[in-house]
């Protein structure tokens, strides 16, 4: 049994690393999309640059709540909190 908790615990972190790096990517495929198809001058590009990434680390997801969209995706659920 303990095999299998382990293994479950390894495989919602492995969920959970794929679930931030999706997240980071799609901030990052914002950004360039801003920068380079909507600012028009060097000022705009400075703010599209810095502002999405701001507001993608203020307004970033809880583990929580990750970890709920992990479990309705994949059927992997988080490990029991001791």
């Amino acid at each position: 049994m303990n095999d299998a908790t382990n293994n479950q615990e390894e495989k919602f972190r492995t969920y959970m690393k794929r679930a931030w790096v999706i997240y980071a990517l799609l901030t990052i495929a914002l950004i360039v999309v801003l920068v380079l198809f909507v600012a028009q001058d060097n000022e705009e590009r400075f703010f599209f640059t810095i502002m999405p990434a701001a507001a993608a680390y203020v307004l970033r997801p809880t583990d929580r709540y990750l970890g709920q969209l992990v479990y309705k995706f994949t059927g992997v659920s988080p490990p029991a909190e001791s």
